[in-house]
């Protein structure tokens, strides 16, 4: 069956519901609904039951690229600045000296056993160097796995963070393969112009979206997340303009704006959170039609035996030299080293060669697709095995609440006080955004003249007001008095 303009919008829908019901009931068998929703979009191809026949490298890499911004942008967002900042060393390496060091060992090995030249098998490894973000994110998240000492936000942290150092390393050594005169010195310019610029712009922008979803005023609710969409995308692709690296850019950007207080915030996290999954399926369900399950077979053996050195070997190497400096229990390394899975980025990255028309373009995109869903059936139907049998999970009752889950979910507040603003307070006349209020508590109703009033973000603050804060502890409500009455505390 091929794709026409009258029956896309049907096809596309009838997958993305078969997906979502598959979904829902994939891990009473332990299967990642990745790896589902990969298998739904390969049995509809031209090879599977649903004939359809997909064969443009091109279309699927701009639907990877889109999906990879929301799911990028969405893992940042979520991303918990406290619980970051005390591993960001160790998130930092990860993300570059270890995928660097895994590109290395895994081309090393992949031209000692196949026909590859020295630069085909450095690009294989680059291309699959990476620990996946939309792998990482989702089934940490959706098996809700707690665990020991900062290892889920090192790996959240890692896995949103290093596709840009694979990005950079895969074109670097396309650039390689296509221009053999090239000298492998000219690609570290490059290299470290696209890191800065990419490092520099996601905090530029991330600055300037704060200033405009907060100063800006719109006349519907619904409008916000609209707006950030549209500054998620001009950071990305104003970056990439530049000579920089747009994932880096958004990454960095979201996680700033994650941990800001911004107006309608709930509604912006809402929104992203079924953005990523929806770009999720979409992402997996493309790269399914793309592929040709009867293509890949031929390469069976030489994709295990790649797939088993990357897992067993290549990830655990470079993951045990990059945290060397830091002081950290040999399980916990050995953890976050079987945590490298692969998923759909390595496959979005294969599109680049295809589109370059290199030789062995085919071949090395099969490799690659086999290589993730190993990866992701392998490593992903096991973390929480592993967990339990290395001792660094905990208890699902003590799991730290996400960024996302402290906004949604509705937690009970116990303590309650009324807080009269005089005229001569520093806080008349700002927003509710601008105040910086604590986490853990409330502005549950303002009393105004004989007016009660709901507040949002936008809701400036007027003198004589009378605010009704809730909090769950009396603690909350003290550290609200010294934020809104400094001169009471002093």
């Amino acid at each position: 069956m091929n794709l026409t303009i009258e029956n896309i919008l049907l096809i596309g829908s009838s997958l993305l519901l078969i997906s979502i019901f598959a979904g829902k009931t994939s891990y009473k068998f332990g299967v990642p609904t990745l790896l589902l929703f990969l298998t739904i979009g390969m049995l509809a191809g031209s090879d599977g039951i649903g004939g359809i026949h997909f064969d443009n490298p091109k279309i699927a890499q701009f639907i990877g690229i889109v999906s990879l911004n929301f799911i990028l942008f969405s893992g940042g967002l979520d991303t918990n600045w406290n619980s970051v900042k005390p591993i960001l060393k160790e998130g930092i390496i990860l993300s570059t000296l270890g995928v660097l060091l895994t590109a290395t060992t895994l081309g090393v090995f992949v031209w000692y056993v196949t026909d590859f030249t020295f630069y085909e098998s450095m690009l294989l490894g680059s291309i699959v160097s990476s620990t996946d973000a939309a792998a990482v994110f989702s089934i940490l998240r959706s098996k809700s796995l707690a665990l020991k000492t900062n290892l889920r936000p090192t790996l959240e942290l890692e896995s949103g963070s290093n596709d840009p150092m694979a990005y950079v390393l895969t074109i670097a050594f396309l650039s390689l393969v296509v221009n053999q005169n090239q000298d492998i010195l000219s690609i570290i310019p490059m290299f470290f112009m696209q890191m800065a610029l990419g490092a520099v712009m996601g905090f530029v922008f991330g600055k300037l979206s704060k200033i405009i979803i907060n100063k800006i005023k719109l006349d519907f609710e619904g409008l916000y997340p609209v707006l950030v969409i549209a500054l998620m995308f001009i950071t990305f692709s104003f970056t990439d303009f530049i000579g920089g690296n747009g994932f880096l850019a958004i990454y960095i950007c979201a996680v700033f704006l994650g941990n800001q207080d911004l107006i309608h915030k709930k509604t912006i996290l809402k929104m992203y959170d079924g953005l990523a999954w929806l770009m999720q399926i979409v992402l997996f369900l493309t790269l399914g039609l793309l592929v040709f399950p009867k293509s890949i077979v031929p390469f069976f053996g030489i994709g295990l035996l790649i797939s088993v050195f990357l897992i067993l070997i290549a990830r655990p190497l470079s993951v045990l030299i990059s945290l060397l400096p830091f002081r950290m229990k040999f399980r916990r390394r050995l953890y976050i080293s079987w945590v490298g899975l692969r998923g759909a980025v390595p496959i979005v990255f294969a599109t680049y060669p295809l589109l370059a028309g290199i030789e062995k373009a085919d071949m090395m995109f099969n490799i690659v697709f086999f290589i993730s869903v190993t990866s992701v059936l392998i490593q992903g139907t096991t973390l929480t095995i592993v967990a339990k049998w290395l001792h660094v999970a905990i208890p699902e009752r003590t799991k730290p609440l996400s960024q996302t889950d402290k906004l949604m979910n509705d937690l009970p507040k116990t303590a309650m006080k009324e807080i009269e603003i005089l005229p001569s307070n520093t806080i008349v006349n700002k927003k509710i955004v601008e105040l910086g209020f604590p986490n853990n508590a409330i502005i549950a109703m303002i009393k105004r003249a004989d007016k009660y009033i709901t507040p949002n973000g936008t809701t400036v603050i007027k003198a004589n007001d009378i605010l009704i804060v809730l909090s769950e502890t009396e603690q909350g409500i003290e550290n609200v008095i010294k934020k809104l009455l400094p001169e009471t505390t002093s």
